[in-house]
C-alpha cells in the first residue's frame, strides 16, 4: 500500500504541483486548502505524514499541528514556510512539528525529508506507549548516561539530573547521538546523514535550529552548557 500524505497548503500553484510532484513519487495525497480543513480530514482518514504550510487563512499550519499534539496524535508533521527567521522555525518545533522546509524549496529536498520522518516512525514502531513517570530503577542497562543525562531509548525519555525533557522525536534523536558520543565532536555531515539521512548541504540552517532549539531544554541557569559548538566542524556534548 502507498504511504499517504496530507498536504494542506492555501497557494493553489504550490499545491497542485506538489501534490503532483508527491504522486509522481508514489505516495498517496490527500490535498487540501486551509486549517481547517487539514484537521477534518486528519480526524476522518489519519495520514501516514502531514505536510502543512505554516500562513495558512482561519487556522494556521502551527494550529494544526498544536491541536493534533494536543489530542495526543503523534503523526509525522513536516511543515512549508516563508518564514526564515530562526525564532519563526523555532516557533514551529515548538507546535510540535517534526522538520520544516523553507520556501522556496527544491522537491527533492521536500522528498528527502519525508523519507526520512517516515523511516524514522516506522523504526520506532512497536516501542512502548505508556511507560511509569519515575525514572526506570528496574532496568538500568537500557539507560544510557553523559554528562548529567540519562536516556531511556526504548521508552524514549530523557532527564537532566530528576528534571524530565519534552522532547519532540527529532530532538530525542539528536541527544541520542550526542549522548552516545558523549566528548566527541560530530562533523555536521555525520549528524545529517545519522538524524534526516540526507546532508541538506552546507546552506542548510536546519540542524542549528535544532541545536538550538534542544539547548533551550537542556540549559538550566547556573549549570554548565552542555552541548558545544565547534565553529566549521559540528558539535560536542559535553560538561565543561
Amino acid at each position: 500500500m502507498p504511504q499517504t500524505v496530507l498536504l494542506a497548503e492555501d497557494d493553489r500553484a504550490i499545491r497542485n504541483a506538489l501534490e503532483r510532484a508527491l504522486t509522481l513519487e508514489g505516495y498517496q495525497v490527500t490535498a487540501v486548502a486551509d486549517g481547517v480543513e487539514a484537521l477534518a480530514q486528519a480526524h476522518r482518514t489519519p495520514p501516514d505524514v502531514l505536510v502543512l504550510d505554516v500562513m495558512m487563512p482561519g487556522i494556521d499550519g502551527l494550529q494544526v499541528c498544536r491541536v493534533l499534539r494536543a489530542e495526543g496524535d503523534r503523526t509525522p508533521i513536516l511543515m512549508l514556510t516563508a518564514l526564515v527567521e530562526t525564532q519563526d522555525r523555532i516557533a514551529g518545533l515548538d507546535a510540535g512539528a517534526d522538520d520544516y522546509v523553507v520556501k522556496p524549496f527544491d522537491v527533492e529536498e521536500v522528498f528527502a525529508r519525508l523519507r526520512a520522518l517516515l523511516r524514522r516512525t516506522s523504526e520506532t514502531q512497536g516501542a512502548p506507549a505508556d511507560v511509569p513517570k519515575q525514572v526506570p530503577a528496574t532496568a538500568p542497562d537500557r539507560l544510557i548516561e553523559a554528562a548529567g543525562l540519562r536516556m531511556d531509548p526504548q521508552a524514549r525519555r530523557a532527564w537532566r539530573g530528576a528534571r524530565e525533557l519534552e522532547l519532540t522525536r527529532t530532538e530525542f534523536e539528536l541527544l541520542e547521538l550526542l549522548v552516545r558520543n558523549a566528548g566527541i565532536v560530530l562533523d555536521h555531515s555525520t549528524i545529517y546523514d545519522r538524524i534526516w539521512g540526507y546532508d541538506f548541504g552546507p546552506g542548510s540552517k536546519n540542524l542549528a535550529v535544532y541545536v538550538g532549539y534542544l539547548r533551550r531544554k537542556l540549559d538550566e541557569p547556573g549549570a554548565p552548557q552542555l552541548i558545544h559548538t565547534v565553529r566549521g566542524v559540528g558539535y560536542v556534548l559535553r560538561e565543561d
